[in-house]
């Protein structure tokens, strides 16, 4: 793990707000090419050997999280559920038609940043126009490159993409995917603190698509 000054300063505000939580106009870097299929997505190539499984299952009733999708979750991440308390804050953990309901903590593992699950009751629809619908509601998205994958047997949409900030004058790395499910579609967003950290929190990104299945 890599903290320089400018890191621990936007870890400090990260402390008081959601990071990675956007919304407003569409970007203009949005992709409108057709989707295509890869054979490796973006993540496999830049994370290297896949992290081992040792958290826990994440989304099934009982879990600190249930939701309509289930996943594993990396060793020693932790789960909380998101909760809305009517006040302004609850703006932060809306994106575009999505809701935060939970988050996966990396700290403890040795990393700054979150894995974290939307939720949206809009149903019916694509991965694709979900994802986009997500994306582009954060002002700060650019350079979206979406690919048709699987997350677990599920069909998928997923992107990579860059958001800027202005505050420290640099774009960082992001990845997020989509899934439909009988209950609205989900999306799976990994952020982190730069895109250092983004990158070794790749691989928990990777573990949570491959075991994700449908809950509800």
């Amino acid at each position: 793990m890599r903290i320089s000054v400018r890191g621990a300063v936007a870890a400090a505000l990260a402390a008081v707000v959601l990071t990675g939580c956007g919304g407003g106009k569409e970007s203009s870097d949005k992709s409108s090419a057709p989707p295509r299929q890869a054979s490796s997505t973006a993540s496999e190539k830049a994370s290297g050997a896949p992290v081992a499984a040792g958290g826990s299952a994440v989304g099934a009733a009982g879990s600190a999280c249930p939701l309509p999708v289930a996943f594993t979750t990396a060793d020693k991440w932790k789960a909380k559920a998101v909760k809305l308390d009517g006040t302004a804050l609850d703006a932060l953990a809306k994106q575009g038609p999505f809701t935060m309901a939970c988050e996966i903590d990396a700290k403890p593992a040795g990393n700054i940043g979150y894995l974290r699950a939307w939720t949206s009751t809009v149903k019916g629809g694509t991965p694709r126009a979900a994802l986009e619908a997500f994306v582009t509601a954060d002002k700060n998205a650019r350079k979206a490159a979406y690919t048709e994958v699987k997350a677990g047997s599920l069909p998928a949409t997923e992107v990579a993409y860059e958001t800027y900030s202005k505050l420290l004058d640099e774009s960082k790395q992001e990845h997020a995917l989509a899934v439909i499910t009988p209950s609205g579609a989900v999306v799976l967003h990994l952020g982190g603190l730069d895109s250092d950290e983004h990158k070794e929190m790749l691989p928990a990104y990777e573990l949570a698509k491959k075991s994700l299945r449908v809950t509800q």
